[in-house]
């Protein structure tokens, strides 16, 4: 450590009796999430877009356990004039917002061939334009609290899934963001990123047949595929666990990033 400069110096950081608003947390990983930080003593601000009755039911559950420990918003997060509505009724419903996990996503295939605006639109309006809007209008009250962002990235930002370019693109942008955000918004706020591989097929498994499914379960080190919690526990660490972990992307993938 350089001369006269003290780690003593550092300031504070706790995120128990935070509000955390949680982009897309009405079910699948979002509600883990939500879980996860709520359990361990987070106010939880749960954002849906069509899934409200999932949000209500997510927020009744909480509140049974703690009572006014979470509220919901909704809004639609390709319409980039609603974040800063949205990021004001968060911070309205505990009268402070000290994180923010942009996890929301959409995911669809987009061979090369077939690519037209409207995936463009969805695929980078969900993954990354929303995550960068929703921060510009928390960061004067993430500034205020000394809080934090993390960003759910994907472990194909950095090695692209074939036939989902836009997908991976998007979330290779969002990776990109994360450490321009940490540039941008330190030292009072800290910003980092999770990229899962496979925990949850999406859709069903609509876009992997089973037989794909188990290749990719064996050509994971850990030889299986991982659970919403696992991604939930990882955002917990960055959150309250992690004062001094900024710009940093976190790979949640059974090792699999390691043996593509």
């Amino acid at each position: 450590m350089p001369r006269g400069i003290s780690s003593r110096n550092a300031p504070e950081y706790s995120m128990r009796d935070g509000a955390v608003l949680i982009t897309g947390s009405a079910r699948r990983i979002g509600a883990a999430i939500a879980r996860e930080l709520h359990a361990a003593g987070a106010r939880v601000v749960a954002h849906c877009n069509r899934s409200r009755a999932e949000a209500e039911a997510l927020a009744d559950e909480l509140n049974s356990l703690r009572p006014r420990s979470c509220a919901v918003v909704q809004g639609d997060l390709l319409d980039t004039a609603a974040a800063p509505r949205i990021v004001a009724e968060a911070r309205a419903a505990f009268g402070r917002l000290d994180a923010l996990v942009n996890n929301a996503s959409s995911f669809h295939a987009t061979p090369l061939e077939a690519i037209g605006m409207r995936d463009w639109e969805e695929l980078v309006g969900t993954n990354l334009r929303a995550p960068l809007f929703l921060a510009q209008a928390a960061a004067p009250w993430l500034r205020e609290s000394r809080g934090a962002i993390v960003n759910i990235a994907d472990i194909h930002a950095e090695r692209p899934l074939r036939g989902f370019l836009v997908y991976s693109v998007a979330k290779a942008g969002l990776a990109a963001l994360t450490r321009a955000l940490a540039v941008e918004l330190g030292p009072e706020v800290r910003v980092n990123a999770v990229a899962p591989g496979a925990i949850l097929w999406p859709d069903e498994g609509k876009h992997f047949e089973a037989r794909e499914q188990e290749r990719i379960a064996r050509q994971t080190p850990l030889g299986r595929i991982g659970e919403p919690a696992d991604v939930a526990r990882a955002v917990k660490y960055l959150l309250f666990d992690a004062p001094f972990v900024t710009g940093q992307v976190l790979a949640v993938d059974g090792g699999r990033s390691v043996n593509l």
